[in-house]
């Protein structure tokens, strides 16, 4: 073994394997931590959805009109003072949900929200995630991530370990007290534990994409660094939390979850090496025409649907094949701007405004009221900040990058953005948070992702990451696409 091999290893034991230790610490000791028996200011979400064959079409329009239009003038704005788009729009659901429309004009807000309607607008933003998570798979290219070396893989991995830890620390607080899901039913603490964990380890890989073009760092170390990272962070994240998925849904299933476990596996296999190379087929095709027809590209489509539908059955969630999908699509580098170009713009445009509307109608921050509950959602801030921006500077700093730009780094890791709305939407959906506690979730997404350009830019500013543009040129992205003008839009 090398000497720099050596390093590794060394390094890797102590910055993930000693914390992953104290994660199985934790849970042996909060196994006997005592579930609340009152709900302590957390109410139950009612829906009151009502069996409806049919959608009000005036009702639904209107919604869509009114979502697309607050999303794109909200976004707007924020883009006029620094902020990627898609930061606006996630302030806008949460403006046209409870916490703001419903509390400032309750009439107006159940007219245009009626509970029989919300059903169809989750549907079509359901949809629009789907789509979403393929092209989120779509820009992980697995021979790009083997290119950044140790580094990237351990600094991402600190960067999921350090927070994984520090929320469990964090619930054996929190869990007494924010536990409860429905009336008196609380989740188990290791349940609870680990989800927490996996909401605060994610990292928006797409929307680091975008600020790092717009600050002219995706051929610079820092940016070199961050994609492999982010790459890395998120297909490990998407991994673990899709473990955690099935564990908690076999809790609650009559079936062995070893059959579960098998199923998943045999699921895995034909998808590599039965769909996968009908796939490399479509790129034969694309190479020989310089297209694709319309036929093929609604297989893909359909094959993104059958395999959302596959891992739904399985007991995971539809989101995770549909990102498997879009990973085992082939990466030549015009292939996929091509595909990209197919599938983002109505998905990007009109129905990821869906689901930031609807996570609004989800999100009541009345629900976090009085100065226990505050404390409570500043606490859940303050761990998530510094187990991923602290354990990845750490950890970027002992690779040996200059600790400014290790800080910098950090930043990059700490944007969560719709990742994290994603993953708080399949922990309400399966009963393993609270509606409170998903506001004070969603709350942390929107500060934490809200915070990285201008900490970013106090921390490193453009002059001190300047690179000349005949280098930028010069060097090969580490992404595997080509960052798209969509992708403005996209977190």
């Amino acid at each position: 073994m090398s000497h720099k091999s050596r390093n590794f290893v060394v390094a890797y034991a102590l910055l993930v394997g000693l914390p992953l230790l104290g994660l199985g610490a934790v849970l042996r000791t909060g196994r006997t931590t005592q579930a609340p028996t009152a709900i302590g200011g957390v109410f139950k979400l009612e829906s009151g959805v009502g069996h409806v064959l049919m959608p009000d079409l005036f009702i639904l329009i209107l919604q869509i009109a009114v979502v697309l239009s607050v999303c794109r003038i909200v976004g707007a704005i924020f883009q006029k003072i620094g902020q990627p788009r898609v930061v606006g729009e996630m302030f806008a659901g949460i403006m046209l949900g409870p916490s703001l429309l419903g509390w400032l004009s309750p009439h107006s807000s159940s007219y245009l929200f009626p509970p029989s309607s919300l059903g169809f607008l989750n549907a079509l933003s359901q949809i629009g995630v789907l789509v979403f998570m393929f092209v989120v798979g779509l820009g992980i290219n697995p021979r790009e991530l083997k290119k950044q070396g140790h580094a990237a893989v351990l600094t991402s991995h600190v960067g999921i370990s350090a927070p994984f830890v520090l929320a469990s620390l964090l619930s054996l607080y929190l869990y007494p007290r924010l536990s409860i899901v429905n009336n008196n039913d609380s989740v188990t603490f290791t349940s609870f534990t680990l989800f927490m964990g996996a909401a605060m380890s994610i990292t928006a890989f797409p929307v680091l994409a975008r600020i790092l073009q717009e600050r002219n760092l995706l051929g610079s170390r820092l940016g070199t660094v961050a994609i492999g990272c982010a790459a890395v962070g998120d297909a490990t994240g998407w991994c673990i939390l899709a473990y955690i998925v099935v564990l908690i849904r076999a809790a609650h299933s009559t079936g062995s979850i070893w059959v579960t476990i098998g199923g998943i596996a045999v699921f895995g296999l034909i998808m590599i090496y039965g769909v996968r190379p009908l796939l490399r087929g479509c790129e034969r095709v694309y190479k020989s025409t310089g297209a694709l027809s319309e036929n093929l590209i609604a297989l893909m489509l359909l094959l993104v649907l059958i395999s959302a539908l596959c891992t739904e059955l399985l007991g995971i969630h539809a989101l995770f094949g549909a990102f498997l999908m879009g990973a085992i699509m082939p990466k030549q580098r015009h292939f996929v701007r091509y595909v990209l170009d197919r599938f983002e713009t109505i998905t990007v445009t009109l129905l990821l405004p869906l689901f930031f509307a609807f996570t609004g109608l989800r999100t009541n921050i009345g629900l976090v009221k009085g100065s226990e509950m505050w404390m409570y959602c500043g606490l859940i801030i303050l761990v998530a900040t510094a187990g991923k921006l602290g354990g990845t500077t750490l950890a970027a700093w002992f690779t040996g990058i200059p600790l400014r730009e290790a800080a910098g780094l950090g930043t990059l890791m700490n944007t969560r953005g719709l990742m994290e709305l994603v993953i708080l939407n399949i922990g309400l959906d399966i009963g393993v948070i609270s509606p409170a506690l998903f506001s004070m979730m969603v709350i942390m997404a929107l500060v934490t992702t809200f915070m990285t350009t201008p900490v970013l830019g106090l921390i490193c500013p453009k002059e001190f990451l300047a690179i000349e543009p005949e280098k930028v040129v010069a060097q090969s992205s580490p992404m595997p696409i080509d960052v798209p003008e969509g992708q403005s839009q996209v977190a």
